[in-house]
Formats: structure tokens, sequence, C-alpha cells
């Protein structure tokens, strides 16, 4: 299948109109036109190859949201003109223990990534949803819930399934105490899910400006770091810390403010931290955490979810010719709190 997308060819490029050739379709492939494309920070650091395994050209995007133009031979649950979803993965072995638990993320083999991965038959580069058409083995497509607003639902294939799993994980429910982490992408939904679960949210910032926006967006409480007799307040506070953070930074100060037997868990920064202190995790049996993305079951589970209480990240629409200028703003952090790229520009 023909097609055009927006490709990195080089770490220094930029992104630029490129025609490329999607796979012939295979039986248990769904083919589908790309209606919108949420940006992720892994966006723009896989185009600069900023964690040294990209490979060009790039073609970025796995926050994609399309309708069904033909469906292969075997396929049995989407049919011509289902609106679908694919998020950040699209194999994976299938085969081994995490991906019969449905933990197809954490594949023994190495799961199948949107972009920037091989294909498991052909060996050919995977490229992602910064293009006007995709195939997908039908095993990793997500059905979008009547009533989710097609235009914001891209993200939630990304920041939302990567704060959602966690709180899932740790078993949040109504009276849960929940702590966030920075504010950005991944922060504000972290706040909505928790606050849709019925736990009880605090927004931890350095910036005490961002208090009113943390409880617009359904956080019960704010909490300022660099303020240390509230920080003292807070000890023993938290059941769950969800830390969104996406650079190399001190989780010390946040261990303290967790109960007995809580967690911490790391989704946005990938490398390394500051150096940790040992002392608060062994006086409360506290723990760290990592937690990457979801399961194709669970992530089905968060569309659901999401339908149903109505969440939604909050997003700015741009056009494909305005993705550079995206990423120089995203570098800023001038975007609340999600891109997401209509494709009807391309």
């Amino acid at each position: 299948m023909k097609t055009v997308g927006y490709a990195a060819q080089s770490a220094t490029s930029g992104l630029a109109q490129w025609e490329f050739e999607r796979r012939e379709l295979r039986s248990n492939d769904v083919a589908f036109e790309i209606l919108y494309c949420g940006v992720c920070h892994t966006d723009l650091h896989q185009s600069r190859n900023d964690w040294g395994w990209a490979s060009y050209p790039l073609v970025p995007g796995h926050e994609i949201v399309g309708r069904v133009v033909e469906v292969g031979s075997d396929v049995k649950n989407f049919k011509k003109g289902d609106n679908i979803a694919v998020g950040c993965m699209v194999d994976s072995c299938k085969g081994c223990t995490p991906c019969h638990a449905g933990e197809e993320q954490y594949c023994t083999e190495g799961m199948v990534q949107t972009y920037g991965s091989k294909d498991r038959i052909t060996g050919d580069a995977t490229q992602g949803g910064y293009s006007k058409h995709n195939v997908v083995r039908e095993d990793f497509v997500l059905h979008v819930p009547e009533g989710l607003d097609l235009s914001r639902t891209g993200p939630l294939l990304c920041a939302g399934i990567t704060t959602y799993s966690p709180l899932r994980t740790w078993n949040v429910g109504p009276g849960s105490s929940v702590a966030v982490v920075g504010m950005g992408g991944l922060g504000h939904m972290a706040v909505k899910l928790a606050a849709a679960m019925g736990a009880k949210v605090t927004v931890i910032s350095r910036s005490p400006g961002k208090k009113e926006e943390a409880l617009r967006l359904g956080a019960d409480a704010f909490l300022v770091s660099t303020a240390e007799e509230d920080m003292a307040k807070a000890a023993s506070a938290f059941e769950l810390i969800i830390d969104t953070v996406p650079a190399k930074h001190d989780i010390t100060p946040y261990l303290s403010l967790l109960t007995l037997d809580g967690t911490i868990v790391l989704v946005g920064q990938v490398g390394p931290l500051s150096e940790v202190s040992t002392v608060p995790l062994i006086m409360g049996r506290r723990r760290v955490a990592g937690s990457l993305i979801g399961g194709i079951a669970q992530t089905q589970e968060m569309l659901d979810f999401c339908a149903r209480k109505n969440v939604l990240p909050d997003c700015e629409m741009i056009r494909m010719d305005g993705i550079n200028e995206a990423f120089k703003r995203m570098e800023k952090s001038d975007v609340r709190y999600r891109f997401v790229i209509d494709m009807a520009s391309l």
C-alpha cells in the first residue's frame, strides 16, 4: 500500500514529507486510514536519536486513531468503517509467559514497537502514525468505544495507558491516597484517571503557581515540593506516588511521603536517576517500581473506562506541517497538555 507521512531522515534533519510503502495485507491484518495521531515526547527523542537506538528513515507516532478500510480474510473482530486505535506496539511473540498473561509489552522476545522496530515476519522497519495509512495485526488493534471523542483519543494510547496501568496494578480505588509528581502530558492524565477511580489525589510540584490548574484537573490537594514544612506534614500520607518527571531527578524527598508498604512508580524518566537514599525505603518497607504502558486487554479496558467516565486529555490540534514547531514548543513545555495531529492536513 502506497502512503505518505512525515519522516526524519537523520537525527538532525527534522521531519518532512516522505512517500513509502506499507506492507501488503496479511490474513490477520487490519488496514486503516489514520484520522488523528497524538504527539508524544518519545517521538521527539526518537526522531533525534536521543536514546541512541533510532534508525532512519523514521516515521514517528504511536497514539493513532483511524477508520478501517480493509481487513484480512481471517479477521473476526473488525470490519470496514470501524473506528479503531493503535498504541505503542503492533506485535509480540504471543507465546511467552508475559504474552499469555496479557502483558505483551513485556514480551520476552521484545514487543514490536509501532515505529522504530522490525516486523517479526519480514524484518522491515515499522513506521508510525504520522502518516495517512497503516496496516497492523488484528490482535494489536483496539476498538474506540462509542462516545469517545476521536480527536482526543490518541493520547490515551500512550499517556493514558502509561498512567492507568500502575493505578490498576496497585489497586487504586475509592478512598485510595495517590500523589502525582509532575503535571505535564503524563501527569495530567494520572490526575484525571486517579480522580475518576475515586482516589484522593494530590499533585506534587515545585511550582506553586500550578495549584489552580491541578485542582481544575481533578486533584483534591496540592503540595509544593520545595516547602519543607509542608513536605514534613505529608509524611506517610500516600499509598502510591506516580512519578511522571521525564528527566534525571532525585526521588529521595518523595520516599518518606509513602505509607508503610507504599510504592513510588516511575513512568517518565528513561535512564539514570540521582543517587537515592535507602533509609526511607528500609524504615518504611517502601518500594520503587517502574511501569511500561499496558497490555492490549488492559488498554482496551482503559479506553472503555475513559468512555464511561468521560476522561479525556487536554489537547491542542495541529496540522501535520506544524510538527517541527510543535517539537520546539514541547522542549519548552509550551503545550497544555498534548498535541494531536489532524491527519486530514497531510
